[in-house]
This record gives structure tokens, C-alpha cells and sequence, in this order.
């Protein structure tokens, strides 16, 4: 058993968002992002089987999604999609966002 609290073990930095590997394993991988105001992880997307979770815990801002469109992104927020499709997060606020990944890549 793992036991990990991320708001102690993740903070923010100023020059891009911070990442913290919670988890990995051939079954899945979790992944805790940090981002500051106007921060974000770019849209992308992996050439790979699965599907991808992203949990907002803190903050606001937006989940990037492909032709240009985005979601609002709030506290207790989640989205979930195939790894292959394009996805990204773009913060407002300060925001934490946990992401799961099964498989991971």
C-alpha cells in the first residue's frame, strides 16, 4: 500500500506547471499537475490503447479539446476519453488536477 498526500508533496512553480508521478504500473499510472494562472498542459494525444482520466481538485480553468474547443474545468470536475484523443488543461486559477491512465504509456 501507498499512501501519499499530494497537496503536501506537489507545490507550484512559476515558469511552467509542476508534475508529480504518484503512481505507475503495468496496470495504470497517476500523475499529480499543478499548474498557476494561465499554465497549461497542450492539447495532445498519445498513439496508444486506453483511456485517460482527468480529475480537477483545485481551481478553474478549461480541458482542451480537439477543433479548438475546451470545457469549463472546476473543482470536482472529470473528464474521461480515449488516450488517443486529443486532450489538454488550461488553468484560470490555481489548479491541481489529478490524472489516471490505464494503460499507462
Amino acid at each position: 500500500m501507498k499512501h501519499l498526500n499530494i497537496i503536501e508533496s506537489n507545490d507550484f512553480a512559476d515558469k511552467g506547471f509542476k508534475r508529480l508521478l504518484i503512481h505507475d504500473s503495468p496496470y495504470f499510472k497517476i500523475l499529480n499537475f499543478n499548474f498557476q494562472p494561465g499554465q497549461e498542459l497542450p492539447l495532445h494525444a498519445h498513439d496508444i490503447e486506453g483511456q485517460v482520466s482527468i480529475v480537477v481538485l483545485e481551481g478553474e480553468g478549461w480541458f482542451l479539446l480537439k477543433d479548438d474547443r475546451a470545457l469549463p474545468a472546476r473543482t470536482g470536475d472529470i473528464v474521461v476519453c480515449d488516450i488517443a484523443e486529443p486532450h489538454g488543461v488550461r488553468a484560470q486559477t490555481a489548479m491541481r488536477i489529478l490524472v489516471t491512465i490505464a494503460p499507462p504509456i
